[in-house]
């Protein structure tokens, strides 16, 4: 869902779960994150991205392990 902060949301909880990665907006309005961490934050993380911020609508979340090295930190991707 794009036009409800999403992203930023995303990026603010992720942060604060002390995961790291990146989060963005794909062409088709699905929001595409990649988030590397401890487990407990993982978990939580994934639990917040069926709520998402207040005006967010999420129809599904799918979750997939990554392969490729994730930088530090969380950030929004265009």
């Amino acid at each position: 869902m794009q036009g409800v902060n999403y992203r930023a949301a995303a990026a603010e909880r992720a942060a604060a779960l002390d995961l790291h990665g990146w989060v963005r907006n794909l062409a088709d309005g699905r929001v595409e994150a990649v988030a590397a961490g401890p487990i407990e934050g993982l978990t939580e993380f994934a639990a917040w991205l069926w709520q998402g911020p207040p005006a967010a609508r999420v129809d599904s979340v799918q979750v997939e392990d990554w392969s490729e090295a994730v930088p530090d930190g969380f950030s929004m991707q265009r």
